[in-house]
């Protein structure tokens, strides 16, 4: 992280305001915070009231020059992005320089990584250790109810209602949602109840203690994801093993979900997703299953033939 010195001190203190009151995650503040910095110390002291959009384009160009990923440079263009919208909600500046500047073109098509339901089995039987049952509900919640890391990560004891088996989770932008907690899925989740760590303070409410006796943080469940996929991949070559992390799980939930049947507009419900076009990024189908579609298709007519002169 940068060393600013107090060149932009007022302005920090401000975006983490206007972030803590529009209901953004501590994870999400201490990432745009990280990439704000990064910005501001690209400045070399210019006021904010001067920077002009050629200083914004020049610190994303030296962003992608670093070899970052195309979705990377996005986020730290949002992050910039929703510095100058704060400052100017806030009354501290006119102008957004970082407005109006186009996204880097990611590969749309490209097919998202994720398991099949063999494999999400092999990877839960990959789960082990002292903390396995809290570790099993987490997976579990990911790969069969959709949740992102961090809504696991904010979940409390009071989300969780036994006798209607429903979650209720806090999601992105806010927005609350009720998920129905399959019947297969209910016993591990109360076996990682039961087993609950003990808080280090009493009035604790997170549902996933950590060994530190704190709420298990996002970085924590990522890392358990990590050792739990290098085990599940450890008999596979590293040429061909591939880069799951903990957000594949809740790729494969959605995978698994449209191959059963499921209609988009209830996945996009049970993932959270404000836009329908966000959901359609899983609608993906393999080789395999448009071969099986296509020797559906039956021609009726008879062959002939064109006689030529």
């Amino acid at each position: 992280m940068n060393e600013l010195g107090p060149d932009y001190e007022e302005e920090l203190e401000a975006f983490l305001i206007w972030m803590k009151d529009a209901g953004f995650t501590a994870y999400t503040q201490k990432s745009y915070l990280a990439d704000v910095r990064e910005f501001l110390g690209s400045l070399n002291g210019r006021s904010l009231e001067s920077v002009k959009k050629l200083q914004v384009v020049s610190y994303l160009t030296s962003v992608r020059e670093r070899g970052v990923s195309d979705a990377t440079r996005n986020r730290k263009h949002a992050s910039v992005n929703c510095l100058f919208k704060a400052l100017i909600e806030l009354e501290l500046l006119t102008a957004n320089p970082a407005a109006g500047i186009k996204k880097s073109k990611t590969e749309k098509n490209r097919e998202p990584v994720y398991l099949d339901e063999v494999d999400l089995q092999r990877f839960l039987s990959a789960v082990e250790g002292k903390y396995r049952s809290r570790n099993l509900a987490v997976f579990l919640l990911m790969s069969y109810m959709g949740l992102r890391v961090g809504e696991v990560h904010t979940l409390n004891l009071s989300d969780y209602n036994a006798e209607r088996r429903t979650l209720r989770v806090f999601g992105k932008g806010r927005k609350w949602r009720n998920v129905p907690v399959p019947e297969d899925v209910a016993p591990f989740l109360q076996q990682a109840l039961n087993e609950r760590l003990t808080p280090w303070l009493s009035k604790e409410e997170a549902m996933f203690i950590s060994q530190k006796g704190r709420r298990l943080s996002i970085r924590g469940i990522q890392g358990i994801a990590a050792d739990t996929f290098s085990r599940f991949q450890q008999e596979v070559p590293m040429v061909h093993r591939r880069p799951y992390s903990s957000h594949k799980l809740r790729h494969s939930f959605a995978t698994m979900l449209l191959r059963k049947g499921a209609d988009l507009r209830t996945v996009q419900e049970l993932l959270g997703h404000s836009s329908i076009q966000t959901t359609t990024v899983y609608t993906h189908i393999t080789s395999r299953e448009k071969e099986e579609a296509m020797s559906r298709l039956q021609v009726q007519l008879e062959p002939y033939y064109i006689q030529k002169n």
